[in-house]
């Protein structure tokens, strides 16, 4: 699944225009601290945070991840959102708890 299907499926907002909406989502990971996501968010992830911070950005890209989602209507910052734009991050963002947001990824992941 790609993870402009995947914003379609679960009703997700992309932030700016996705940079990269073929890339494939082939699992999901939840976590708001970013040295262990840095550690355990697998490529091809749909990482599901509340971190919205050029940090998270950095983690996302070092670990390769599809797209991060900011739930809880997080605010994505300025300077995170630049810098995503500038690294071809996808940012999908919804007002889902991460739970709730990883769920519906699970689901149509087939997990």
């Amino acid at each position: 699944m790609t993870v402009k299907q995947l914003c379609e499926a679960c009703g997700f907002v992309p932030a700016f225009p996705l940079p990269d909406p073929d890339k494939e989502v082939s699992c999901g990971f939840c976590g708001d601290l970013l040295s262990w996501a840095m550690g355990r968010a697998g490529e091809g992830c749909a990482w599901c945070t509340v971190m919205g911070s050029v940090n998270a950005v950095a983690v996302a890209s070092l670990a390769d991840a599809a797209v991060l989602v900011l739930c809880h209507d997080a605010a994505l910052m300025a300077d995170a959102a630049a810098r995503a734009q500038q690294q071809g991050i996808n940012i999908l963002l919804t007002g889902l708890p991460e739970f709730e947001a990883a769920v519906c990824i699970a689901k149509q992941l087939g997990l």
